[in-house]
């Protein structure tokens, strides 16, 4: 009997572990799916969160600060007086590449699914330099429902210093600029660039704005510029021309030099988060900007915003949320304020998607709620990314290989901007240099393109 159960008792255990080896192997399977899936663009965020508590919403809320007019005249007058978008067009001195023309690196960052209706690709020299990054874009689809300013079909394309590079002298630290886009012939893009800079001594000097440049939306004449916990707000009818070309940025002796850019972009207000100091760390505290854009659907048009949090992070849902810009006369192109200068969140949702790029928002003829475009950067270095359609009932995007990867939007993009004349949505890469993350890094530049999608396409691919 006792010889018996000595070999029951073994089988007993040899079942034992036969099982727990089993369930190990299933678990390491599972872990391995589950890696795979989100290295491949997967890990579906689901659907929005709508975001309605009072002590939550009140995290949105901005304070309006303009710049001193008089100060602003000062400076125009000081510098010879403002010149227009078209004049900075007429000097363009770059050539960007037709998509032929790009390299195989360049034409490996377009998505793929759906494929780019139009794609080109930088200069040479800022198409490979690591001193400086793309982050954003925006049109003159944004700026006016007929998608010119003046005559002019205009893209604008805010780059900012890449300071991952030690090699970099600390001035140079923060510097931002915007690329002027010359589209009005389809075939044929040239550009400028400007530099961003902010009044000071009441307008008879001038000092570099230091901005990393996530998000950037131009309404009106007035173009806004994300700065972590502020918006920055400058004045499309106030470009200004550096008469001298020398290292300085400000007045020097002779006249006033832009560190050898030809034309600067003054800043004229500010909107600047009222909750202190915003967390790239916690969904729950006070958001740091990232993403932008406008979305003229929404009555009146809209700001629409997003947060970043690193791409796979848990327990962190960003957050996207929107501002509506004031119709009063005399506050043209500006958000709507409260009597004590403040702007209130519209509206406000949490997103399962981390790694946020870029953001939109978009109501059909009909519908009671927009859907929201979010461009979620891969858990994977050098994978492309993945643009999902998101409401309150879920989420959808592209299916583009076999093994059902949702990684089928462009490499390291950032900003998305819909230019509603044309219905396309346009976005640009980063690059190389960029990694996957949204404060980039050092390293070998590379695969840097702008392009564009119709809208539509978007939708047909959707799985």
């Amino acid at each position: 009997m006792k010889h018996r159960g000595r070999h029951r008792r073994r089988r007993r255990g040899r079942a034992l572990r036969a099982t727990l080896a089993g369930t190990a192997l299933a678990l390491t399977a599972a872990a391995t799916l589950i890696s795979t899936s989100q290295a491949a663009g997967g890990d579906n965020p689901g659907g929005l969160t709508r975001v309605t508590a009072a002590a939550e919403t009140a995290k949105f809320r901005l304070h309006e600060d303009l710049t001193d007019r008089s100060a602003l005249d000062t400076l125009t007058r000081a510098t010879g007086g403002g010149v227009g978008v078209h004049d900075v067009l007429a000097s363009a001195d770059r050539v960007m590449r037709n998509r032929p023309e790009c390299d195989a690196a360049e034409t490996a960052a377009l998505p793929v699914k759906p494929s780019a209706s139009r794609a080109y690709c930088w200069d040479q020299e800022d198409a490979t330099t690591a001193q400086w990054l793309p982050r954003s874009v925006t049109t003159s689809g944004d700026a006016d429902d007929h998608g010119r300013w003046g005559g002019d079909r205009v893209i604008l394309s805010g780059w900012t210093h890449n300071d991952g590079d030690l090699a970099e002298p600390v001035s140079d630290q923060g510097l931002a600029r915007v690329a002027f886009v010359d589209a009005n012939d389809p075939a044929n893009l040239s550009y400028r660039w400007a530099l961003l800079v902010a009044p000071r001594a009441g307008g008879r000097d001038f000092t570099a704005v230091r901005t990393g440049m996530s998000g950037m939306v131009w309404f009106q004449d007035k173009l806004y510029v994300t700065d972590r916990d502020s918006l920055l707000v400058f004045d499309l009818r106030r470009i200004l021309r550096a008469n001298m070309d020398s290292p300085v940025i400000g007045r020097t002796e002779g006249g006033y030099s832009a560190h050898g850019y030809q034309f600067v972009l003054p800043e004229v207000g500010s909107y600047r988060l009222t909750g202190g100091p915003c967390s790239m760390a916690d969904d729950r505290a006070v958001p740091c900007f990232s993403a932008l854009s406008l979305d003229r659907t929404s009555t009146p048009p809209s700001l629409v915003a997003g947060e970043w949090f690193r791409p796979g992070s848990t327990g962190s849902p960003a957050r996207v949320w929107r501002y509506a810009f004031s119709t009063l006369p005399g506050h043209r192109g500006l958000l709507a304020t409260d009597t004590h200068g403040d702007v209130r969140a519209d509206e406000a949702y949490r997103t399962d998607a981390t790694g946020v790029q870029g953001v939109l928002s978009y109501r059909r003829g009909g519908a009671a709620r927009p859907d929201w475009y979010v461009d979620r950067a891969p858990t994977a270095g050098g994978r492309h990314g993945t643009l999902w359609r998101q409401n309150t009932s879920g989420a959808k995007a592209a299916v583009c290989s076999a093994d059902e990867s949702h990684a089928c939007w462009g490499r390291h993009t950032a900003s998305l901007s819909y230019w509603q004349g044309t219905g396309e949505l346009w976005t640009l890469t980063e690059g190389a240099t960029s990694g996957d993350t949204a404060q980039g890094a050092a390293g070998a530049a590379g695969g840097r393109v702008l392009y564009a999608v119709p809208l539509h396409s978007v939708d047909d691919a959707l799985e």
